[in-house]
């Protein structure tokens, strides 16, 4: 199997559960449940695809993938609630995990279809981060990527990576995955964050 298809498959199943238990939080019913599951996983492909022009509708050529995202979802809604409860403890490796096979799987494909830098780049984050998005925004939530600590410039630096073919085999590519999840899981643990500034105190004294 290509090494682009393990990346698939392994942020397939790790997306699909962290939707499935963002669902489960906000009380979603089981459609609910599957729904953001799916778009958890599909999401960024789908925004990748349109960007760099790959047809929508080849998502329903991937089904195993789909058939491995449902699998997943169904899982996770059946766990006994004690370790559901600790997902919450992993949250952020489940997203770490996502984030990296799919920004890396993105960059390989827009790579594979002989995209420029540019491009690799956008497919890389957006693979990485547009599920999650879409995710967030459906659960009503402040999306985790442009809030939280680094998350997107880690999917960027893959991109990068591949995009400048610094890599050549597949062991190479593993190891850029566990540097991601590294990097992406020091970020959480020591709180990195990129620059940020706020007006509300600025405009709450405006207004008085």
């Amino acid at each position: 199997m290509h090494i682009f298809e393990w990346f698939s498959i392994i942020g397939t199943i790790a997306f699909a559960m962290s939707g499935a238990f963002v669902a489960m939080e906000e009380e979603y019913d089981i459609l609910g449940v599957i729904v953001l599951g799916l778009v958890t996983a599909f999401g960024g492909g789908i925004i990748r695809n349109v960007l760099i022009g790959v047809p929508v509708t080849s998502l329903w050529t991937q089904g195993l993938l789909i058939r491995l995202a449902l699998i997943s979802v169904v899982i996770a809604f059946i766990l006994p609630l004690k370790w559901i409860k600790h997902w919450k403890k992993t949250e952020a490796l489940f997203d770490a995990i996502g984030l990296s096979a799919f920004a890396i799987q993105g960059a390989i494909y827009a790579t594979e279809m002989n995209h420029p830098l540019g491009a690799v780049l956008v497919a890389a984050v957006l693979t990485g981060i547009g599920g999650g998005i879409i995710r967030d925004i459906l659960a009503g939530r402040k999306p985790l990527v442009l809030r939280d600590e680094i998350y997107a410039v880690w999917a960027m630096l893959a991109g990068l990576a591949i995009g400048l073919n610094w890599l050549h085999n597949s062991w190479q590519l593993l190891t850029l995955f566990v540097c991601v999840v590294v990097f992406r899981m020091l970020s959480v643990f020591y709180k990195w964050r990129l620059p940020r500034r706020s007006i509300s105190n600025s405009t709450s004294s405006l207004s008085g």
